[in-house]
């Protein structure tokens, strides 16, 4: 095999073709396994939302930050709520002031068609490894 062809003279090296082909697959393995991936999870929301149901959806949020996820947080507009924008505006800005410590934004909130919505994601220090969340676990018992 063909080493160094623009070297003068081109170097070459007799080597087992089946063995490179396997190292090669081994090394793109092992590129894929290291990379990581960034999990988007969404929730939605209506402008009507009770407090309770607000309190839950919220806590969903924070567990999916928590396991280093970025959540679209969309607020559906139905019918006659398209009047009032500014009441879905306020229920983004509510949920922005009760995790500014645990997240930050990354897209503000903006409105498209019948849906607001906008982006969190997780601060570095908030996200886990799947040995640290081993450890938590094994430290409650």
């Amino acid at each position: 095999m063909e080493i160094a062809p623009t070297a003068d003279p081109p170097v070459c090296r007799i080597m087992d073709y089946g063995k490179f082909k396997y190292e090669q697959a081994l090394k793109a393995k092992l590129a894929r396994k290291n990379q990581t991936k960034i999990e988007i999870k969404e929730m939605k929301f209506r402008p009507k939302i009770d407090k309770g149901d607000y309190e839950t959806k919220k806590k969903h949020i924070l567990r999916f930050l928590n396991d280093g996820a970025k959540v679209k947080v969309t607020i559906m507009f139905r019918g006659r709520e398209m009047a009032h924008p500014e009441i879905g505006l306020d229920i983004l800005e509510k949920l922005v002031k009760d995790m500014t410590d645990q997240a930050t934004i990354e897209v503000p909130p903006k409105l498209e068609g019948r849906n607001m919505f906008m982006l969190i994601a997780p601060h570095s220090s908030t996200k886990k490894t799947g040995a640290d969340a081993a450890d938590e676990e094994g430290n409650e018992e």
